[in-house]
C-alpha cells in the first residue's frame, strides 16, 4: 500500500529558500515535496510504499535523513511524522 508521509524537523536557526529548493530536489525521486522556508525548521511529504503506517514511517524516516544530508541542511529534531494511506485519501474525498 502507498503512503503519503509528512516529516517535520525543528531547529535553531532559520531556513533558507534555497536550503529548502536542495531539500525538494532531494526527496523529488520520491514523489515529495519540501516546506520550510523562512522557518527555524524544515520538512517533506514522501510517498513510500509499505504493509503498514509505522513501517511506512521508518522508510520515510530513512530517506528524509539521506534528503537533509544530501542537501547540506543542519541536522534537526525530527519533532513530527505522520501518515496517510492512499486508502484514508480516497475515504476523506468521498467524504466530502
Amino acid at each position: 500500500m502507498k503512503f503519503s508521509v509528512s516529516i517535520f524537523a525543528e531547529g535553531d536557526r532559520e531556513i533558507t529558500l534555497e536550503e529548502v529548493v536542495e531539500l525538494a530536489d532531494a526527496v523529488a525521486i520520491h514523489s515529495g515535496l519540501a516546506t520550510g522556508a523562512g522557518t527555524t525548521g524544515y520538512g517533506a511529504q514522501i510517498i513510500v510504499e509499505a504493509p503498514s503506517s509505522d513501517i511506512a514511517v521508518d522508510a520515510a524516516l530513512v530517506i528524509f535523513n539521506e534528503a537533509v544530508k544530501t542537501a547540506n541542511l543542519p541536522v534537526f529534531e525530527i519533532i513530527k511524522a505522520e501518515t496517510m494511506s492512499e486508502d484514508q485519501d480516497w475515504e476523506d474525498a468521498l467524504e466530502e
